[in-house]
C-alpha cells in the first residue's frame, strides 16, 4: 500500500492576548521566572499553561524587582486562537480561581500582533509611598509605604525632583547593565502630600533602568529630610557611573501604576523606534 505524502502540517493560528496585571510583590523575587523562586511571571505562566494546554512565554512592560507591587502591569502572551475563541468570556474568572491571591489579571483582551507589551509602550508611571509619621505606616498600608525616621520637607522634595526632570543620562542612579544605556527621558517626577504625613512621589519615563526609580527616591528623601542641599540630586547627572553616594530606598514602597501606549496603527512603529540604541540627543 502506498504512503501518501499530505505535505506539511499547517501551524495553528495564533491569538496576541494583552493582559492587564496587579500583584503584591511582598512574596515575590520580581517578574522574572528564576530556578526555585517564586516570581509573577512563573505564577501566571503556569496557569496559563494549565488553561491553554500549551506552552506559553509572557512579555511584560517593566521587569520588577523583588518587593516591587503593581496595579497596572502589562504583559502579552501568545495562545491558540481556537482555544483563546472558547475561553475569552471566562479567562479571567478562570484565572481568579486558580492563581495565588496576591497577583490578579483585571482584563484579557485580543489584541494586533504588533502589539508588544515592552517596546510598542510609550511611557511607564510608578508611585512611591512614604510615611513620615513618628508611629510609622499605617498597619493596613505598611506594605506598600516605606517608614521613614525623620522628618521631610514637601518643597524640598519637589525642588529636588525638578532638576531630575527631562532627558539625562542616568547612570549615577542606575545598576548598570552591558551594552545597555542609561540615557531616559523623565516627563514626570513631583512629590504630593495624599494625607498627613504621608507623602507620594509620582515618576514617568519612556523607560527605566534597574533600581532608578529607587534611587532617585532615595536622593530625594536625603534631600527632603535636610541631609542633602536640593541641587544635589541633578548634580550627579554628570556621572558616567553609578554613584555609591545614592541610597536605594526600599523596594516595598515602590507601585507599578500605569504604563501608556499609542494607538494600535502605530504599535509597530513605536516598537521599532523603541528598539534602537538610545543615544543623548543634540
Amino acid at each position: 500500500m502506498l504512503e501518501h505524502d499530505t505535505g506539511p502540517v499547517p501551524e495553528r493560528e495564533s491569538a496576541r492576548i494583552r493582559l492587564d496585571v496587579a500583584y503584591d510583590g511582598t512574596e515575590f523575587s520580581g517578574w522574572a521566572i528564576q530556578p526555585a523562586r517564586r516570581t509573577v511571571a512563573g505564577e501566571i505562566t503556569a496557569v496559563l499553561q494549565r488553561i491553554f494546554q500549551t506552552e506559553v512565554s509572557l512579555t511584560v512592560a517593566g521587569r520588577t524587582d523583588a518587593g516591587v507591587h503593581a496595579t497596572g502591569q502589562v504583559c502579552h502572551v501568545d495562545v491558540p486562537a481556537e482555544r483563546w475563541e472558547s475561553l475569552k468570556d471566562t479567562l479571567v474568572r478562570r484565572m481568579a480561581g486558580l492563581l495565588p491571591l496576591d497577583v490578579r489579571i483585571s482584563r484579557a483582551v485580543r489584541t494586533s500582533p504588533d502589539f508588544d507589551a515592552r517596546f510598542s509602550a510609550l511611557w511607564r508611571r510608578y508611585e512611591y509611598r512614604v510615611t513620615d509619621d513618628p508611629a510609622g505606616a499605617s498597619p493596613l498600608r505598611r506594605l506598600d509605604t516605606l517608614a521613614w525616621p525623620r522628618q521631610l520637607d514637601l518643597a524640598r522634595l519637589n525642588e529636588a525632583a525638578a532638576g531630575l526632570r527631562g532627558e539625562h543620562d542616568f547612570a549615577a542612579f542606575c545598576r548598570r547593565k552591558e551594552m545597555a544605556t542609561t540615557i531616559r527621558e523623565v516627563t514626570r517626577l513631583d512629590w504630593r502630600h495624599e494625607e498627613p504625613n504621608l507623602f507620594v512621589a509620582t515618576v514617568q519615563a519612556d523607560a527605566f533602568c534597574q533600581q532608578m526609580v529607587r534611587s532617585l527616591v532615595g536622593a530625594m528623601l536625603a534631600v527632603g529630610e535636610g541631609r542633602r542641599p536640593a541641587q544635589w540630586p541633578a548634580s550627579l547627572l554628570h556621572l558616567t557611573e553609578r554613584s555609591s553616594d545614592v541610597p536605594v530606598a526600599g523596594a516595598h514602597g515602590l507601585t507599578l501604576v500605569a504604563v501608556g501606549y499609542p494607538e494600535e496603527a502605530a504599535f509597530a512603529e513605536r516598537a521599532g523606534a523603541t528598539r534602537q540604541l538610545r543615544t543623548r540627543r543634540s
